[in-house]
C-alpha cells in the first residue's frame, strides 16, 4: 500500500476503507474513513477499531471471524458519527510472502439509504458484485438478488397483460360499433358526433399503449406516424368529446383557430389529440367558472414546414410558481389534495410533455392562483400537397371468399355482438362459442375455415383451447388470436400453442379481413385443391420461369435442384419471418427477409415483391410496429406461399417429363 498507485486506488473509494493488523489495530485508512469517524488520521493510526462503532463488542465479534475464517461478508455495523451512520462491513485478510496472516482490509459501506427504499436493491446488487473480491457468499446474494429482479419483471408484465385486457376489451366494442354505424346513413350532426367519438376512441388506444406498456413509456421509445390530415376539422371533431362536460360545468368553450394554416399537413393526428385532450381535459377538471380557450395560431412557415402554436387557457384554480415545474413528474399534481378534490392519475400532463419533447416541440406554462393557467405548445408540422386519410375505411372485399365459415371464440357478449356484426358485413359465415370447451364441442361436428380466438376466458381459455385443438383434435385450421394485452409475452406463446397470427382489440376490421384471407387462401391452396380452384384463389401467376430455363440453358436436371432448393428454404423463411414479426424480433425478421430478396428475380417473381421485402427492412431497422408492417409482412408470406404452391406443380410436370 506504499506505492501512489495504490493509494489513488484506495481513495478512489467513496467508502470508509481501512487496514487493521491482527490486534485489531488501525494501521491505515483513506479519506473516506477520516470524514465518517471525523477524526484526524494520527488519531485513528494505532487506535482499537472496533472504538469506532456503536456497539465495540459486536465489532470485535466481526474482528474474530475474520480473522477466523479469512473474510467478513455483509457484517452489520454502525459507525460513531453525528447520525450514527449503519453500515455493512465487508473484509478479507492478507498475507506475507510466508503466507502469515498480518492484518486485514475492511471497507464499511453506507446502507442509509436501503433501509429507507426498495429502489436500493439494484445498488445492492452492484455492491455485492464488488464485495465478489473479497468472499465467495457475496455472489450467491447477487444471484439472489437477480432471481428477485427477475421475479418483479414477470409480476410487473402480468400485470400488464392482465390490465391491458380489461382496460382494452370494452374499448373494442365501443370503436368497433362506432365504425359500424359511421358506415350506415347519417345525419352530419350524428356522423359529426360519432367522429368525434372514434377519434377520441382511437386516441385513448394510443394511450393505454404507452401506459401499459411501461417499458416503452420508460425508455422513452415513441414513434410517430406522419400522415396527410386535416388540422381543422381533426381538432374540431376531438374538441366536441367535451361538450357535455362544459355544459354541465356551465362553462364556455372559445376554439380561435388560424385560417393562415394550410388546410392539409403532415403529421400524427393521434399524438396531437392526446396532447389536446389531456391539456383541455386538465382546463375543465380544473375550472369551476368561466371559460376556457383554445387557440391555434400559425408562428411561421417555410415552403417545406409550418410551426405552430397550441394554446389552452383556463380561469381555473391556477398553479403556484414553486409547482410548475413538478407538475411534468409521472404521478404527481401540483398539490397533495389535487387527486383527493379532482381526481385523476397525474400522469396527463407527464405524457403530453413527452409527445410534445420527442417531436422536437416545446412547453410553456404560465399560471397564477385563483386566475387561471395557459399551456402553450410548440410543434412544426410538414406541409404536402398530399390528400387527407378519410376516417372510415372501405373494404374492397373479395368476392372470391369461398364461403369462408369462422368460428368465434369469445365471452364477453358485446365483443361477439361485434364480431358477428364485423364477419357478417364481410359475407363470412360465423358461429360463437363462449369458450374453448364450447369450440371444442362445435369443431368436433362442424368444419370452419377461420378460427378467431380470444384469449382470457373462463372454463377453459384461448392457449388451453388451442393446444387441445391441435393435439388431440388434429385440426390444421388457422386460428388468429383475439388478444387485448399490448405486452409481447402472450404473442410468443401463441405461436408456442399453434396459432398463427394475433390481432389485438380493438379490432382493426380492415386488417382483420386481410389476416382472414390470406391465411384461409394459404391453407386452401395448401390442402393440393383442384387446378381451377387454385386459380380461382390465385388470380394470377406468381412465378416466371423463363429466367431460370435460360440460366439453367433448360437443363431439368438444374431447374428440379433449383426449385426443390427454393422449396426447402423458403417456407422457414415465412414462419420465421411472421413468429419475429409477432415477438418484436427485429433483427431476425430483418436476417429473413434479407435470404428471401435474392430468390425472387431467380424465380421470375415481381419486382413489387422485391420492393416490398425492402420496406419491411426499413421498419424493422427502425423498429417501427404500426399497421403497415404486419399487412406487408402478411402479403409477402402470402405471395411466398403462393409462389411454393406454383414451383411444386412445375417440379411435378418437369419430373414427369423426364419419365
Amino acid at each position: 500500500m506504499g506505492s501512489q498507485y495504490s493509494r489513488n486506488l484506495i481513495e478512489a473509494i467513496l467508502d470508509p476503507l481501512f487496514a487493521i493488523n491482527t490486534d485489531g489495530k488501525i494501521m491505515d485508512m483513506n479519506n473516506a474513513m477520516l470524514q465518517a469517524t471525523n477524526l484526524p488520521r494520527t488519531e485513528l493510526i494505532n487506535s482499537d477499531f472496533f472504538n469506532h462503532f456503536t456497539e465495540p463488542e459486536k465489532a470485535r465479534q466481526a474482528q474474530m471471524e475474520l480473522f477466523k475464517i479469512g473474510f467478513i461478508n455483509n457484517f452489520a455495523l454502525s459507525i460513531k458519527d453525528h447520525k450514527e451512520t449503519p453500515v455493512l462491513c465487508n473484509g478479507s485478510v492478507y498475507r506475507n510472502n510466508t503466507d502469515e496472516i498480518i492484518g486485514a482490509v475492511i471497507i464499511a459501506r453506507d446502507i442509509t439509504e436501503q433501509k429507507k427504499t426498495a429502489a436500493e436493491l439494484n445498488e445492492a446488487k452492484i455492491f455485492a458484485e464488488l464485495a465478489t473480491e473479497f468472499a465467495e457468499t457475496a455472489k450467491i446474494k447477487a444471484e439472489n438478488a437477480t432471481r428477485i429482479a427477475e421475479d418483479a419483471v414477470k409480476a410487473k408484465q402480468q400485470f400488464l397483460s392482465n390490465m391491458s385486457h380489461e382496460i382494452r376489451t370494452p374499448m373494442n366494442a365501443i370503436i368497433g360499433f362506432t365504425k359500424v354505424i359511421l358506415k350506415t346513413e347519417l345525419s352530419a350532426k350524428q356522423f359529426e358526433y360519432l367522429e368525434a367519438i372514434k377519434t377520441s376512441g382511437d386516441s385513448l388506444i394510443v394511450l393505454i399503449n404507452d401506459i401499459l406498456d411501461l417499458a416503452k413509456v420508460d425508455s422513452g421509445k415513441m414513434t410517430f406516424e406522419k400522415t396527410p390530415f386535416k388540422m381543422a376539422l381533426s381538432l374540431s371533431a376531438m374538441l366536441h368529446v367535451f361538450d357535455t362536460k362544459i355544459k354541465e360545468k356551465n362553462l364556455e368553450l372559445d376554439v380561435s383557430y388560424d385560417k393562415n394554416i394550410p388546410e392539409v399537413l403532415s403529421g400524427d393526428p393521434v399524438r396531437l389529440h392526446q396532447i389536446i385532450l389531456n391539456l383541455v381535459s386538465n382546463a375543465v377538471k380544473f375550472t369551476s367558472k368561466g371559460k376556457i380557450n383554445v387557440t391555434v395560431k400559425l408562428i411561421d412557415e417555410d415552403d417545406d414546414f409550418v410551426n405552430i402554436e397550441f394554446k389552452v387557457s383556463d380561469t381555473g384554480i391556477g398553479i403556484h410558481e414553486d409547482k410548475l415545474e413538478k407538475i411534468f413528474e409521472n404521478f404527481q399534481q401540483a398539490t397533495s389534495g389535487t387527486s383527493r378534490l379532482y381526481g385523476g392519475t397525474g400522469l396527463g400532463l407527464a405524457i403530453v410533455e413527452q409527445l410534445v419533447t420527442n417531436q422536437g416541440g416545446t412547453i410553456v406554462v404560465k399560471s397564477t392562483v385563483d386566475v387561471g393557467s395557459d399551456f402553450s405548445i410548440f410543434l412544426r408540422f410538414e406541409k404536402t400537397n398530399s390528400e387527407a386519410e378519410v376516417t372510415v375505411d372501405i373494404l374492397e372485399k373479395d368476392t372470391n371468399n369461398l364461403n369462408i365459415s369462422v368460428l368465434v371464440v369469445e365471452d364477453i357478449a358485446l365483443n361477439q355482438l361485434l364480431m358477428k356484426t364485423l364477419l357478417d358485413d364481410f359475407g363470412f359465415g360465423c358461429d360463437i362459442a363462449a369458450n374453448g370447451e364450447i369450440a371444442i364441442e362445435k369443431l368436433k361436428i362442424n368444419t370452419y375455415d377461420m378460427i378467431l380466438m380470444d384469449l382470457q376466458m373462463p372454463v377453459m381459455n384461448g392457449f388451453e383451447a388451442t393446444e387441445f385443438i391441435r393435439k388431440n383434435l388434429n385440426l390444421k385450421t388457422p386460428i388468429i388470436a383475439l388478444t387485448a394485452d399490448v405486452t409481447t409475452a402472450d404473442v410468443t406463446k401463441c405461436i408456442a400453442v399453434g396459432m398463427q397470427d394475433y390481432i389485438s382489440k380493438p379490432v382493426d376490421e380492415k386488417l382483420l379481413y386481410n389476416k382472414i384471407i390470406g391465411l384461409v387462401k394459404k391453407t386452401k391452396l395448401n390442402k393440393k385443391t383442384k387446378p381451377e380452384e387454385i386459380e380461382l384463389l390465385a388470380k394470377k401467376s406468381y412465378v416466371n420461369l423463363e429466367y431460370l430455363n435460360q440460366r439453367t440453358k433448360s437443363n431439368p436436371t438444374l431447374m428440379m435442384e433449383m426449385i426443390s432448393l427454393y422449396l426447402e428454404q423458403t417456407p422457414p423463411l415465412i414462419l420465421i419471418m411472421n413468429a419475429s414479426l409477432l415477438a418484436h424480433d427485429w433483427e431476425l425478421l430483418q436476417s429473413a427477409v434479407h435470404k428471401m430478396i435474392p430468390s425472387f428475380a431467380i424465380m421470375g417473381m415481381s419486382s413489387d415483391f422485391e420492393e416490398m421485402a425492402k420496406k419491411i427492412k426499413d421498419f424493422a431497422h427502425l423498429r417501427v410496429e404500426d399497421e403497415k408492417i404486419s399487412e406487408l409482412v402478411s402479403k409477402l408470406g402470402e405471395a411466398c406461399s403462393q409462389a411454393c404452391v406454383e414451383l411444386e406443380e412445375e417440379f411435378l410436370k418437369i419430373k414427369q417429363n423426364l419419365v
